[in-house]
């Protein structure tokens, strides 16, 4: 068996096809297009590169995105301070933190800062409880991307078993309800499981989140079997490679996503089609 290789760039292509559109729907109807505030604190060159890559996707929906950089000595009443701003700027539909702060900034007050209304990353407790008792609810984009990429492929999820390798807060939690309300039987593996290739092989679906190079092998997947890679790991060599030995697992699996090329170019797209979503909630 040779697996169906999930092309990521091609679905986040359809999708920004149908963003393009939403956006145009929203303007003709309310005079403005959605708008999207990236808040950074200066100070890590990787969220950098991530905020350059949403405003140019935004730029390419038709989005009105800017940049709130805020110098590295910032403090926590003034990282409050602008989002208690963006709150209540009826310009800015959504607003997402970059993520790591500086050691002295906190993530939880901005979690309980962030209006949950614009919080188009899933990080308050809002969004998360809205989440785990199955009311609307934004969620973390890498996680929606997993389950966009399982729904274009029309993938089966009622009644099946999901294996999610990772428990974090921004991809394995948010997952496992997310793809507990499409009726799939979900199981959350984490460093501490035991008999975690048995486990495994027992996936029709098997996600892999859990950040270690290539770690999940053909036979720790049941043939045919979907398997996504969320991983994304930089080698010493250079180069990039998933949670997942593509080239072995390939063999094994019915279909699988690459790395790079999977689940990644979605996760950016599935934070704007957020934002696009505030908006029009916003505008009731």
């Amino acid at each position: 068996m040779t697996a169906t290789t999930i092309d990521g760039r091609k679905l986040s292509a359809e999708i920004k096809g149908e963003l393009k559109e939403e956006v145009q729907r929203f303007h003709q109807a309310h005079g403005q297009v959605p708008g999207l505030a990236i808040v950074r604190v200066e100070g890590d060159a990787a969220s950098g590169v991530y905020s350059k890559a949403i405003l140019r996707i935004a730029k390419e929906l038709g989005v009105e995105a800017r940049l709130e950089l805020l110098p590295v000595e910032t403090t926590n009443e003034e990282l409050r301070d602008v989002l208690l701003h963006l709150n209540t700027d009826r310009a800015t539909h959504g607003v997402i933190v970059q993520m790591p702060l500086p050691a002295h900034l906190s993530q939880q007050v901005v979690a309980e800062t962030l209006a949950a209304e614009k919080d188009i990353d899933g990080i308050s407790p809002l969004s998360a409880g809205n989440l785990a008792l199955g009311f609307p609810s934004f969620v973390p984009s890498t996680a929606a991307a997993v389950v966009e990429v399982l729904e274009r492929t029309k993938t089966p999820l009622d009644g099946k078993n999901v294996v999610i390798l990772g428990r974090s807060n921004v991809v394995g939690k948010p997952l496992a309800f997310m793809l507990l309300q499409r009726n799939a039987t979900v199981t959350v593996c984490h460093s501490r499981t035991q008999n975690l290739a048995k486990i495994a092989r027992e996936a029709d679906i098997l996600i892999a989140a859990v950040g270690r190079p290539t770690m999940v092998k053909a036979e720790m997947v049941r043939p045919g079997a979907t398997v996504i890679d969320v991983g994304i790991n930089a080698l010493p060599e250079g180069g990039i490679v998933g949670d997942v030995d593509f080239a072995s697992v390939s063999e094994v699996a019915g279909a699988v996503t690459p790395t790079p090329g999977g689940v990644g170019p979605l996760t950016n797209v599935l934070l704007l089609k957020q934002c696009i979503e505030a908006a029009w909630r916003q505008q009731g």
